[in-house]
């Protein structure tokens, strides 16, 4: 298993870089409204209604990823700090080096993730 330090700095890494994303998807989502606010638009009849509607539904999701990403990381983080063992929360299994190299909030091994 990834030492202790630098699994927290990965997650304390991933978690500065998922914030700053969800910061940029607040704003991007806010900017959707406030500008289909400032046009009347009527989302059903409009052409254009369609594509800010499913503009913001995007935005809204990816944000919703962003958020729960987070949330993801603050159990690692944790679970870390309480000394607790990183294990798959499927199998019980450890989780791989690489593995938490590449997604230090990973909660599953590679096996119970396919």
């Amino acid at each position: 298993m990834a030492s202790d330090l630098t699994l927290r700095q990965l997650l304390l890494d991933e978690r500065a870089s998922t914030a700053a994303q969800l910061a940029a998807l607040t704003r991007s989502f806010d900017d959707i409204v406030a500008a289909s606010e400032l046009v009347n638009t009527d989302d059903e009849h409009d052409p254009e209604g369609a594509t800010i509607a499913f503009e913001r539904a995007q935005v809204a999701a990816l944000r919703d990823a962003a958020e729960q990403h987070l949330a993801d990381i603050d159990l690692a983080l944790a679970r870390a700090d309480a000394g607790e063992r990183i294990s798959c929360e499927q199998c019980d299994g450890p989780i791989g080096n690489e593995r938490q190299a590449v997604l230090p909030a990973t909660r599953r091994c590679v096996d119970c993730a396919i």
